[in-house]
């Protein structure tokens, strides 16, 4: 029978936040890849994933997560992942990728499984849904991501401030993902679009560290790399004004 690899989406760091259905995939798993950067500490997708399954289980695989210039290097170290992935599957029939967040928004698993798709034939690739940071983010500082016919726009602000204003402009709310080191620029986007009132940010979501703001108190200060922020629109049509 074909090995399946499947990527697990483990929310973003609130280990409660793992769906059960998230939590069953982690331990059916014959393995539990984790990615971790070149540095070696624990990320958060290992530190979630050990709440539900044993150390033993657990595989450590070395990504360049936060590597955008040097385009060699990250194209080699995605060939050196797909490749220890790809002989875990060919002594494992299922093989599980945990993945902050979900794993089919801006995950490296995406890149994962393209490369072991290459170097397995037959594999088969699946997903388990996850709990995304701007929910989290919503629930725990009372922001409204959408509603009525309100869009919702998602972009990285590792794509320059320039995507950002673009978003800032239009309707609806804007969600900016990895702002944290262009902070000082984000806060300056929000005042020219008129959105810092009801903006927030946060980031640790879940973990000791947590922080959750009001944008307004953004002076500039860098943040944590995988800091999000909430911007939702003027709404002053009362209950139901945006149907």
């Amino acid at each position: 029978m074909s090995s399946r690899l499947i990527g697990v989406g483990v929310g973003p760091g609130d280990p409660e936040l793992v769906t059960v259905k998230g939590v069953n995939a982690l331990r059916a798993a014959d393995v539990v890849v984790v990615p971790v950067m070149d540095t070696g500490e624990r990320g958060r997708a290992e530190a979630t994933v050990l709440h539900y399954v044993p150390v033993e289980k657990v595989v450590r695989v070395v990504f360049a997560l936060n590597e955008r210039t040097d385009r060699a290097r990250r194209e080699a170290a995605w060939d050196a992942a797909g490749e220890r992935v790809a002989g875990l599957l060919r002594r494992h029939r299922r093989v599980a990728f945990a993945t902050i967040g979900d794993p089919n928004v801006y995950s490296t698993f995406t890149y994962l499984a393209q490369t072991v798709a290459d170097l397995v034939p037959g594999t088969v690739v699946e997903t388990v849904p996850g709990i995304t940071a701007m929910q989290d983010l919503a629930a725990r500082s009372g922001a409204v991501l959408t509603e009525g016919t309100e869009p919702l726009t998602l972009v990285p602000v590792t794509a320059g401030a320039a995507v950002l204003k673009e978003a800032l402009a239009g309707p609806g709310t804007v969600v900016a993902y990895k702002f944290g080191r262009q902070a000082g620029e984000v806060a300056e986007a929000l005042r020219e679009a008129g959105r810092l009132e009801g903006a927030v940010w946060g980031s640790a979501l879940g973990l000791p560290e947590e922080s959750v703001r009001p944008a307004a108190e953004l002076d500039g200060t860098p943040l944590p790399y995988l800091s999000t922020l909430i911007a939702p629109p003027r709404r002053d049509g009362g209950r139901g004004g945006k149907l």
